[in-house]
């Protein structure tokens, strides 16, 4: 049972022309390093989750997208030992710019059908099979 605090973290699957998805390792030093996941972040007070995931794919990618450009697609709920998060993913296509680690993390264009070959965080695996329908 985790200590009731809810934390809020909005991801993106980014999806290029070819249909594959960005995912990212998480560095060292920071919790689940080496893990894979989708680019994202914590919601901070006042923004919505587009907004978030508009403001990271920035800091972590040095991409530019839209409101319009993002497609909501579904939702992880886990408890963690500590918190519990609650992730949603929203799907882009279309964004300016090419996606450049910011942060020193590792990327990978990843074919849907391929992602559980990449480690990720527990509450990543659910969001899995959203993305191998969809693409």
């Amino acid at each position: 049972m985790n200590n009731g605090k809810t934390i809020v973290v909005a991801a993106c699957a980014l999806v290029d022309a070819d249909g594959r998805v960005l995912i990212a390792r998480r560095p060292e030093g920071k919790s689940m390093a080496g893990l894979w996941e989708f680019p994202g972040g914590k919601v901070e007070n006042g923004e919505t989750p587009e907004e978030t995931v508009i403001r990271e794919l920035q800091e972590e990618l040095g991409i530019t997208t839209k409101l319009a450009c993002l497609a909501p697609l579904t939702f992880a709920s886990h408890s963690y030992e500590d918190f519990h998060l609650l992730m949603p993913l929203f799907v882009c296509r279309r964004y300016w710019g090419i996606p450049q680690a910011q942060e020193g993390q590792a990327l990978k264009w990843v074919r849907p059908g391929k992602l559980r070959d990449y480690p990720m965080p527990p509450a990543d695996e659910p969001l899995v099979p959203f993305l191998i329908d969809l693409i």
